[in-house]
């Protein structure tokens, strides 16, 4: 799909707004951990600037992740480890807190509490991804354990033995 002239100019035009409204720290965290995970490489310019660009491994995990197809694959065998979602997401930010219990759900999490969900197989990559997404790292935490209260109950729902 093309677009005119006057369409980029005008999507330039909102690129100054809109970078205004990031929150730095929360930038500079998040390319200091992609490039601690070395997803990242920076290039340094002849004119003094630092470019930032996906590294071989960083391409490799992006493709990796198609939102809409995204699943938890099931291991031959369980690590008898249940992985919990615990999230406190303001009430301004409503809308993503609605998505990321609809997309736990879709992933097959199981709602504890309101805003706790629980899943028995390793997602960290998956979780991180979608917070990411939706924007609300600070909100949300996430937990593994090894025992957990109703775990009876939980056996049965997601059928391990």
């Amino acid at each position: 799909m093309t677009c005119s002239p006057k369409r980029y100019f005008k999507i330039v035009k909102t690129i100054p707004r809109a970078w205004n409204e990031i929150d730095r720290h929360e930038l500079y965290r998040a390319v200091r951990e992609f490039h601690q995970n070395r997803l990242v490489n920076f290039i340094e310019k002849n004119d003094g600037t630092t470019e930032i660009v996906l590294s071989e491994r960083g391409k490799r995990r992006a493709l990796r992740y198609k939102f809409d197809e995204m699943e938890i694959k099931r291991p031959l065998h369980w690590d008898n480890k249940w992985r919990i979602v615990m999230f406190d997401i303001p009430e301004k930010r409503k809308q993503a807190r609605e998505a990321l219990r609809s997309k736990l759900r879709e992933l097959g999490f199981k709602e504890f509490q309101k805003s706790v969900f629980i899943h028995p197989f390793e997602c960290t990559d998956e979780i991180n991804f979608i917070i990411e997404i939706f924007g609300i790292r600070p909100y949300v935490r996430l937990a593994r354990s090894d025992a957990i209260t109703n775990e009876a109950e939980l056996l049965l729902r997601f059928k391990l033995d």
